[in-house]
Formats: C-alpha cells, structure tokens, sequence
C-alpha cells in the first residue's frame, strides 16, 4: 500500500514525496517515484505529512520510534489499529485512513477518520482518488468494503472473465471484455443520478438476453455471499482493533 502511495503521488506530480523502508529490495521498487529514500526513517519524517504504511501489528513499534512534532500530521493505513492507539504515542496530530490498492493509478477509494479536516492532506488525498470522512467506529466497514474489495472485484471478474472462456472466447479476449466492462459500469454509476436497481432495469430489455441472466443472479445466494465476504473482512479488523488495545 505505501508503494501505491508513492507511485500515485509520482504520477500526480504535485508533490514531493521521500520514502523509507528498512527493507533495500523494498526502497528499490520506489526509488524511481521518490525525490529522496532512505532506510532510516528518521532521515524522511521532516515533512508536514508522514504516512505509516506497515502491518498492524508493527504500528506501535514504528510510531514509537520517530520524533514528529505538533505541527505534523501522522497519517495511518493499518486495519484495525485505533487513532487513540497511534496519538497516544506521538505529539503529530493522527489521521487514520483506510485506501486501495487504486492509489497507484489515482482512482483510489479512502474511507478518512480525522478531529478536523486537514485541507493540506485532502489535497493529497485527491490526487490519489476520492475520500469519504467517516466516524471511526465505521472504519471496520470500510475496511471491508474499499480496502477489502478490490479483492472481492477482481475475484467476480475472474468468474466473468472464465465464465466467457468456456464459452468459447480467448482469455485475452475475455479478460479485455470483463475488465472494461467493470470500468464503465463504475464510471455509469458515478456519472448517472439513476439508482443502480434503475441502472440495472435500464439494461434489461424485457425478454432479452441481460434479463435471462439477471434472472440466474437473483434465484441465487450471490448477493448474500457477497455480503458474508464483507461482513467477514468487517470482523476480522474488529479484531485486530481489539487485538491493539489489548496490547
């Protein structure tokens, strides 16, 4: 997720972006995208906005070993792991944030946590992709739902994309059909004041070929299981919050 940031950012191109990381194969990934790299974190943290992008149960370590002062903001992207976990252990001002994978390309989701809105930090934010200002004990969802999710998409697309080959189309062909058909039915629903139960009647012409299939999806469970993946990926950043406050 930290290269992601690194690599969004690069291609926004409005900011100066650092990175450390102890880990030299790591830093090496995104020396191109970054004016300065270091492996001591220390030599990159003289910045307004300093994001920890580390395993959760790395958080408190790591946070514990910079010096930031009041007048920075610490930026977090753990699931699970507390504002008041991370503030307790720094005079920065902390931002909690939960993004995707999408921040590389600059069509990130972000679900934000934060006192007050930080308008040097929504700048960054937008220049990787839309955020939503959440309270925290919402952040579990949103954890399951844009950090979580695009696990869940590229598994539906999967299961377009093999369903298409066995019946007949290449996988190139499949794949490049799948994916931009995900693409623009995103952005129709971004672009469109229609509700997607209208968006989805829009598409089914009675007695025609969507219908039959639209017929397939609502005689089956797919829509529960889909929210059982949510509500599972919801679960268990509950219990990583837990598991941080217990530490």
């Amino acid at each position: 997720m930290g290269s992601a940031i690194v690599k969004g950012l690069a291609r926004a191109g409005n900011h100066e972006v650092s990175a450390a990381d102890p880990d030299t194969d790591a830093l090496e990934m995104v020396e191109p995208y970054a004016a300065v790299t270091a492996t001591d974190a220390a030599e990159v943290t003289d910045t307004e906005i300093v994001f920890v992008a580390v395993k959760p149960h790395l958080v408190g370590d790591v946070v514990d070993s910079l010096e930031l002062d009041a007048d920075q903001t610490l930026v977090t992207i753990a699931a699970g792991v507390p504002v008041e976990f991370v503030a307790e252990r720094t005079d920065a001002t902390v931002v909690r944030i939960m993004p995707n994978l999408a921040a590389e390309t600059g069509d990130m989701a972000a679900a934000v946590t934060w006192d007050e809105p930080d308008t040097d930090l929504a700048a960054v934010l937008d220049d990787l992709g839309a955020f939503v200002e959440i309270d925290e004990d919402l952040m579990d969802v949103a954890t399951a739902l844009n950090g979580s999710g695009p696990a869940f998409v590229f598994y539906l697309l999967q299961a377009m994309k093999q369903g298409a080959v066995a019946e007949g189309l290449s996988d190139e062909q499949a794949e490049t059909l799948a994916v931009q058909t995900f693409v623009g039915a995103a952005e129709t629903v971004r672009h469109d004041d229609r509700s997607l139960d209208e968006l989805i009647d829009a598409v089914c012409s009675p007695n025609g070929t969507t219908i039959e299939g639209m017929d397939v999806l609502w005689d089956s469970d797919a829509d529960e299981a889909v929210a059982d993946a949510l509500a599972a990926a919801a679960e268990r950043s509950a219990e990583l919050a837990k598991e941080s406050s217990d530490d």
